[in-house]
């Protein structure tokens, strides 16, 4: 059927004011541009600006442009909730080195859909994006298999912790030391109340590391995150338990990148002792944040290479900024580039890698750990704070890789507003 010129015209005068009365609804309210040294295509970023020097507008109201030489997109992004409140996107795929990226913040209809989501199941919190399973914190008291002694059960601790491609990367219970759990974070040697105590080693029944409580699960466009309470147990004659650290472990999982080769963990851990009595971490080869690996590496399929240089026959105990360990897994190659905050207690921290001859085949194991050189004296009242990044990857990552990993974790891009409306 054909229209008259009346009936022509009529639509057309329907549709410009339709694209004017959007227009009129969609209004710029700043622009911004990321300052950085280098950006290049293996450089997706997380970014974070203070909302609310912008604007107080609802984050349903608001529209995230990319303006780059590949033209003008929407991109997600994700409100923390705070004072000030946080913007939070990434930044960094596919441009050049140098490259002037600038960011448009409007009014408008927001289009966001959750693409990074969390879900409860058997006493586990399992976080994942597109499809596809990325970590599980098991918030369950698990038990060692059966005729083992029950003194290795253990709660709160991250396995798996799998590789975009689906590959874990952790590992429980290992027969050589059933204590281990994928991805925890006890310490070995603590002085509290004129007493040493052991919250790694668990069989010795000394003490233990607890989930208590959830505190806080926010999912998200940009990323999922879950705080939970943990708590470090004195365990004294009789029965009685005393609790002598507070910790707060904050875990956030970024999407993975738009190539879907990596994803970003961060780690938030707050400690502050639960009462009036100060804890010293004392000086010992390992404790903090431990990363027990998958079975399927040894010495003749995995690599370890640190910010100095250093690889699996010298590594251990030396400091580093970061740690790459990776390997074979399948027919795939996966790994993680374990990188450390310069605002942690020791920083550059030592690490304990286990030697290439461990228990004959080469197991892995890798820790940050900040006392392995010198004690840590914790006191009631105050808060102390050591954050972490993990790189979770499929394929290769080599020196160059890593150390602009870690420079965007620990100076990340500043932010320069251009306009506000």
């Amino acid at each position: 059927m054909r229209m008259s010129t009346a009936q022509l015209l009529r639509t057309i005068l329907i549709l410009a004011v339709a694209s004017v009365s959007r227009d009129c609804f969609s209004q710029s309210l700043s622009t911004f541009e990321l300052r950085h040294e280098k950006l290049t295509e293996i450089s997706e970023i997380p970014v974070s600006i203070s909302l609310d020097e912008i604007t107080y507008l609802h984050d349903s109201v608001l529209v995230l442009y990319e303006i780059s030489t590949k033209g003008k997109r929407q991109i997600p992004f994700q409100i923390e909730q705070g004072n000030p409140r946080t913007l939070t996107f990434i930044t960094g795929y596919g441009f050049a080195q140098g490259e002037k990226i600038t960011y448009e913040l409007v009014s408008g209809e927001n289009f966001q859909t959750e693409t990074v989501g969390s879900s409860l199941s058997d006493g586990a919190l399992v976080i994942s994006s597109g499809g596809k399973n990325l970590l599980r914190y098991n918030f369950k008291t698990i038990y060692p298999p059966a005729g083992i002694d029950t003194a290795y059960k253990r709660s709160g601790f991250i396995h798996p912790l799998w590789s975009p491609g689906g590959q874990v990367l952790t590992r429980i219970q290992p027969p050589d030391h059933y204590h281990h759990y994928g991805i925890w974070n006890p310490w070995t040697h603590v002085l509290f109340r004129g007493d040493t105590v052991d919250f790694w080693n668990i069989n010795s029944r000394q003490g233990t590391v607890r989930f208590a409580n959830f505190v806080s699960v926010v999912d998200g466009p940009v990323f999922s995150e879950y705080s939970v309470l943990h708590e470090h147990v004195v365990f004294r004659p009789g029965g009685r338990e005393e609790v002598a650290l507070n910790e707060l472990q904050k875990v956030r999982v970024y999407r993975p990148a738009n190539d879907k080769s990596n994803f970003i963990v961060d780690f938030l851990i707050q400690l502050n002792c639960a009462g009036e009595n100060e804890v010293r971490l004392l000086e010992y080869r390992y404790g903090g944040l431990g990363w027990r690996t998958t079975g399927e590496w040894d010495n003749k399929n995995s690599t370890v290479l640190t910010s100095e240089g250093r690889t699996r026959k010298n590594a251990d105990g030396t400091k580093a900024l970061w740690c790459v360990v990776q390997g074979a897994t399948g027919n795939d190659h996966a790994g993680v580039v374990m990188m450390s905050h310069p605002t942690n207690y020791n920083h550059p921290e030592p690490l304990r890698i286990w030697p290439e001859d461990q228990y004959g085949r080469g197991d892995m194991f890798a820790n940050f750990s900040p006392t392995r050189d010198t004690d840590w004296l914790l006191v009631p009242g105050k808060t102390y704070v050591l954050r972490y990044r993990f790189l979770v990857f499929n394929g290769h990552t080599n020196v160059v890789k890593a150390a602009e990993a870690w420079k965007h974790f620990a100076y990340p891009p500043v932010t320069v507003v251009t306009k506000t409306e």
